[in-house]
C-alpha cells in the first residue's frame, strides 16, 4: 500500500477527514458542522469523575502502544477504521503525525484517544476503554496536556452524549475553518522523549 503522508495531512489541514463508509472503502470527508472539546472554561465534566482523578487510579502515557490504541479504538461493532485506514494512522505515526494518549492501570492498557496533531490542531479521531473510566481520565488529562502545550484546536468531529458530558460546543464550518487556520499558525509539539513515558500529575504540570 503507498502510503503518500504529506497529501493526508494537507487534507487534514484544510478540515476533511478520512473514514470508510459503509461498503468498507476510504475517502475523504467533510461537514457542515464540527464539534470541539473546549480547551478555555468551558471545558468540564462529570462531578463523580473528580473522584476517580483525586484516587490516582491511572497513569497517563503518550504513544506507549499506539498500535494497541488504534485496535482499541477499531474494535467495535460497527467502526468507520477499516485495515486501510488502521495501516494510514500507523504510517502518520511513524513520520511522528499521529499520537496516542493513554490511560494505564496495573501494567494494562484502560483506555485512550487516538488522534492527528498537525501544527496547534489536535484532531481527535477516536477513543475507547477496557477499564471504567479510563478514557474519560484520558480527556481530562489530555485536554490538561494541550493546554499546557498552548493547543488551539480540539476537534471532535461529530458529537454525541458522551462527549457532550464534557462541554463539546458544536460550532460552523466557517468558524471551524477560521480556527483551524489559526491553529495552523501556531507552532506546538505534542511530545517529546519525555512525554512518550509514563507522566505523572506532578510532571504534568
Amino acid at each position: 500500500m503507498n502510503i503518500n503522508i504529506s497529501s493526508i495531512v494537507e487534507g487534514y489541514s484544510q478540515g476533511y477527514f478520512l473514514m470508510a463508509g459503509d461498503d468498507n472503502e476510504l475517502d475523504w470527508y467533510s461537514s457542515n458542522q464540527r464539534t470541539l472539546i473546549p480547551l478555555d472554561d468551558r471545558f468540564r465534566y462529570p462531578k463523580s469523575l473528580q473522584r476517580v482523578l483525586n484516587q490516582e487510579r491511572f497513569s497517563v502515557a503518550i504513544d506507549r502502544d499506539f498500535k494497541a490504541v488504534c485496535e482499541g479504538c477499531a474494535d467495535r461493532d460497527s467502526t468507520w477504521i477499516s485495515d486501510e485506514l488502521m495501516e494510514i494512522y500507523l504510517a502518520l505515526h511513524q513520520a511522528g503525525w499521529a499520537h496516542s494518549f493513554e490511560t494505564w492501570q496495573g501494567g494494562k492498557l484502560a483506555g485512550g484517544i487516538l488522534g492527528i496533531t498537525i501544527r496547534g490542531a489536535f484532531i481527535g479521531e477516536s477513543m475507547f476503554y477496557r477499564i471504567t473510566e479510563g478514557s474519560k481520565v484520558a480527556m481530562v488529562k489530555l485536554v490538561e496536556h494541550l493546554r499546557t502545550r498552548q493547543y488551539v484546536l480540539f476537534d471532535a468531529q461529530m458529537q454525541n452524549p458522551h462527549l457532550e458530558r464534557f462541554g463539546s460546543v458544536v460550532i460552523s464550518s466557517g468558524k471551524y475553518k477560521k480556527m483551524l487556520n489559526e491553529a495552523m499558525m501556531r507552532d506546538c509539539f505534542f511530545s517529546n522523549e519525555g512525554f512518550k513515558k509514563d507522566l505523572s500529575t506532578d510532571e504534568r504540570r
